[in-house]
């Protein structure tokens, strides 16, 4: 499974950005596909995924009510809408494919067997 995310860029505080992931090859494998942010001397953190066949989603606590992760499967993408964005979201965001089921959304970066180049977020105050 190859991933290509895009999307991002700069923008004011309060703004918004959509940032697409493409997923191609053995898409038929994937379970999950998932969000990810590291900051600069920080550790990556979870941001959002969903079930690539299914309803099963799940929003990182902290940015629920502003982020929202959706699908297009004909389009094999996944996307990730930023809402309301802070400077403390100013980070590189990677989508991630999970390719083992699992009942629950899978937060963990162990999880996750397939990750895209990451695109830069960067919020100005």
């Amino acid at each position: 499974v190859q991933l290509q995310a895009s999307g991002g860029g700069l923008v004011q505080a309060g703004g918004s950005l959509r940032l697409s992931c493409a997923a191609s090859g053995r898409t038929f494998n994937i379970d999950f596909m998932g969000w990810f942010r590291q900051a600069p001397g920080k550790e990556r953190e979870f941001v959002a995924a969903m079930r690539w066949r299914g309803m099963n989603t799940r929003v990182s606590d902290s940015m629920k009510g502003r982020f929202t992760i959706s699908r297009d499967n004909t389009e094999n993408t996944v996307y990730l809408q930023m809402n309301s964005l802070k400077p403390e979201d100013t980070a590189v965001y990677y989508c991630a494919a999970d390719h083992t089921y699992s009942t629950v959304v899978p937060v963990d970066l162990s999880a996750y067997d397939y990750w895209g180049q990451g695109t830069q977020v960067t919020v100005s105050s």
